[in-house]
């Protein structure tokens, strides 16, 4: 009986090693998990899933139950009251008005913002030496908390102090967003844009380098000049980038603004800045109503997931994925 030949040891020890983890291809269809045991992947996912029940889940369920209860001012007892908090947000009047703020502030934000994020983009893509620089400078706004921000933007546009309000003099523009709504508005609106163009310059830029670029020397060939390059070649290639940061911005802008309106305006003059987070905070801490902040917080949710379903219906049918 022959016996077998000896395997060399190198041979033996890889025979010997066991990989943890089988890439898809190898095990196949229905050839073995991916993982040694069962268990793992759950284990895996368990703490993002519990900072979603207990951050996301949990306050919005909270918040849908007290909008259907009349609460009292300490919040120790309540009724019932069906959908009479929501006809008393509706029949109030301010609602409207902060509505109507809320939609000017989130269209003039996304259209600076995304368009000085793009411009900036293209800039630096052109850009052959110190190009890393560049993006350095251009994105570490985004770094920038948005309490400091706003803060940042008080101290400089400040009516007595600052020193934007003293060139502004200078150039005998008045300003004064304390009494004056306009300069309100445009100050909050410019603290947004500065920070929120650095997360969009970040996005096109992911996305102007996944352009081939054999698509833009056959442009030039064809005898395209730069103009119209962009705007036949890259600008469609960069629609699903476009997309997506138009629905992240327009969240951005109804859910995470209240720092830079708190800090700089509170909401006037006038509640001419007073966005529907901002008039949330208001009825929930200053005013003691948490029922009617319980049925805005509804509302708001609602407003954003029905824009969020027509940028999906009928803006994603003009995105071209590659």
């Amino acid at each position: 009986m022959q016996s077998s030949p000896s395997l060399p040891p190198s041979t033996r020890a890889q025979k010997a090693i066991k990989p943890p983890f089988r890439r898809r291809s190898e095990a196949g269809v229905g050839g073995g998990a991916m993982f040694p045991h069962k268990l793992l992947p759950y284990l895996l996912l368990l703490p993002q899933l519990v900072v979603v029940a207990v951050f996301f889940l949990w306050p919005g369920i909270k918040a849908l139950v007290e909008s259907l209860y009349e609460v009292n001012v300490f919040g120790l007892g309540g009724h019932f009251a069906g959908l009479a908090n929501f006809r008393a947000v509706f029949a109030s009047g301010t609602y409207g008005e902060s509505l109507g703020v809320t939609l000017i502030y989130a269209a003039i934000t996304t259209v600076l913002a995304m368009g000085i994020g793009l411009f900036l983009a293209v800039q630096v893509d052109r850009v052959r030496r110190g190009r890393s620089v560049y993006r350095t400078v251009f994105a570490w706004t985004y770094a920038v908390p948005a309490a400091i921000s706003g803060a940042l933007w008080l101290f400089i546009f400040n009516p007595e102090i600052g020193v934007g309000s003293v060139l502004l003099g200078k150039l005998n523009i008045p300003w004064n967003f304390n009494i004056n709504l306009f300069d309100a508005m445009a100050l909050i609106i410019a603290a947004t844009v500065w920070q929120q163009s650095a997360y969009n310059f970040l996005f096109f830029t992911a996305g102007l380098q996944a352009i081939p670029a054999e698509v833009l020397e056959a442009a030039s060939l064809d005898g395209a000049g730069s103009l119209k390059r962009f705007w036949r070649v890259v600008f469609p290639l960069l629609s699903p980038t476009t997309f997506y940061l138009s629905v992240m911005n327009i969240i951005y802008v109804f859910f995470s603004t209240f720092s830079i309106i708190d800090i700089i305006t509170q909401g006037g003059p006038h509640d001419g800045t007073e966005t529907l987070v901002y008039q949330i905070y208001q009825n929930a801490f200053q005013n003691a109503n948490t029922s009617a902040a319980a049925a805005e917080t509804v509302l708001l949710i609602i407003l954003v997931s029905i824009l969020t379903v027509v940028q999906f219906r009928y803006i994603n049918r003009r995105v071209h994925y590659q």
